[in-house]
């Protein structure tokens, strides 16, 4: 068992003794100890950050850039050690871990643009020998809190663009898998980093706490539940931060009676059961417009879910690997309880999946419901498991109330050959993320990600232009310089171009 450090101001840090197991969810068993930061330790990466950040803003964008070209290199060169560290300790499959971090570099790759996305704008003559442009600024010290389910994909989403706009970042990353992102953030020094510019810190609640408080911290950046979301966003506003806070989902998928039902299937098995359900664009809720269609899915996908390969996350051709604690397993399970309860159809049950040689990991298999409807919490609630609920309705006017009543608005898509429904969709749903026959509409890298309602807490999404404008400041300046023999009388009426 080994024990995972700080990374503050270029060193690793032990911390002051408070620390976290860290578990192989495959297994059950205790892998690593992983330490959690006090208030102080926190401030010592403030410091830190605080103290590079003059020297840093003054780096020239394209300076900063070549950073980045050497960092996506060195991601490349050691993707595979990451997406075993990522599976050792989330319990997703290796091929799933690398889609992750592919996902990520691409995030790097539009950062390596700083000298084009910094650029500014620029008007000559505004007024008699005046000119005027805008200059994006960075911000200062800024912050990051990331989740479990991607422990390299959603820091990759926040640490490179804000450290090409000038920024000094501090990631608190998830403690439940943290060696992955440490590992990377150890690439990004060896690609010439300055020291104190990135700093990672390991905690809890109450490393949380100190970046909310800390008045030299002017942004946050938030990926995970709702309610925390919510903390976050109220906490760091009420302290005049910048704060860009992504909360939960419960992700529909409509099912069109003319829709392609083979691909509809493979694409919800996917979006469904992969990553365990444990994503925040996972489809979770299968909306069917009509009895026959509810009824043909049913019937194709049934015997599809009962063929998942489920086994040790770090081994090779699996569809499925563990959840990632014995309390998220519980949870997952007491879910389907509760839909047995409610009156729900259980058409495939997962639970009492037992994997030979990883007897105690923390399994569940694909479990899929008929017939539920929105008063139940399987539907209402976020599942975060490989739990697929279908609901049937009688219109597509219905199925897009049905989501637009629903309190998230993450992510949602539609199956149908029909460029007028499909239009009609796009256009009326309150959803932040659409796809249509695409399941999981995660934008590319030069767009931005982010949901509606409560969903999203803030008013810029993440990544791509919502990013830059996010980590950034825009200054206004206008000037003039007057001929030198002539004399100016003083204005007294505002003035104008008129």
């Amino acid at each position: 068992m080994s024990h995972i450090p700080h990374l503050i101001n270029g060193e690793r840090v032990a911390g002051t003794g408070r620390t976290a197991d860290v578990f192989n969810p495959s297994t059950g068993e205790v892998i690593h100890q992983v330490a959690l930061a006090d208030r102080a330790t926190m401030q010592q990466a403030i410091d830190a950050a605080k103290a590079a950040f003059p020297d840093w803003r003054k780096t020239p964008p394209a300076k900063r850039a070549q950073v980045m070209f050497r960092f996506k290199q060195l991601l490349e060169e050691h993707e595979g050690a990451i997406a075993k560290l990522i599976s050792e300790e989330h319990g997703k499959t290796l091929e799933d871990a690398t889609g992750e971090l592919k996902r990520g570099i691409e995030n790097v790759e539009f950062a390596c643009g700083a000298p084009q996305i910094l650029k500014g704008e620029y008007s000559r003559n505004v007024g008699p020998n005046i000119d005027a442009w805008s200059d994006l600024q960075p911000i200062g010290v800024v912050a990051g809190i990331t989740p479990f389910n991607f422990p390299a994909m959603v820091p990759l989403w926040m640490y490179p663009l804000a450290i090409v706009c000038g920024n000094c970042f501090i990631l608190k990353p998830s403690e439940r898998d943290p060696s992955s992102t440490l590992y990377i953030a150890g690439l990004l020094l060896e690609a010439g980093l300055p020291k104190g510019v990135m700093s990672v810190v390991h905690g809890d609640k109450e490393a949380v706490d100190a970046l909310i408080a800390a008045p030299e911290v002017k942004a946050l950046s938030f990926v995970g539940s709702t309610p925390i979301a919510e903390y976050i966003y109220s906490e760091g506003t009420k302290r005049g931060k910048r704060v860009q806070a992504l909360g939960g989902a419960k992700n529909h998928a409509v099912l069109m009676p003319d829709a392609d039902l083979d691909n509809a299937v493979s694409a919800l098995m996917g979006a469904a059961y992969g990553s365990c359900g444990e994503r925040c664009m996972a489809i979770s809720v299968a909306v069917c417009v009509g009895d026959q269609i509810a009824d043909a899915l049913v019937q194709k996908i049934t015997p599809q879910i009962h063929e998942l390969k489920i086994g040790a996350g770090t081994s090779c051709g699996l569809d499925m690997g563990p959840l990632v604690t014995a309390a998220a397993k519980d949870k997952v399970a007491g879910y389907i309880d509760a839909g047995v309860a409610a009156g729900a159809e259980l058409v495939v049950d997962g639970r009492g999946l037992s994997v030979s040689g990883n007897e105690n990991g923390y399994f569940l298999g694909g479990t899929l419901f008929d017939r539920v409807t929105p008063e139940m919490t399987i539907y209402s609630d976020e599942i975060f498991g490989p739990v697929l609920c279908i609901v049937r309705v009688n219109s597509l006017e219905d199925a897009m109330q049905l989501i637009n009543d629903h309190e998230y608005g993450n992510g949602t898509c539609i199956f149908t050959r029909d460029g007028e429904s499909a239009r009609l969709f796009c256009d009326e749903i309150e959803v932040g993320m659409v796809g249509v026959n695409v399941p999981l509409p995660v934008p590319v890298s030069y767009h931005s990600f982010g949901g509606w309602k409560r969903s999203l807490f803030g008013d810029l999404h993440a990544y791509g232009p919502d990013g830059v404008r996010f980590y950034t400041r825009k200054k206004a300046i206008t000037q003039r310089w007057p001929q030198r023999a002539s004399h100016e009388a003083a204005q007294f009426a505002f003035p104008s171009n008129g």
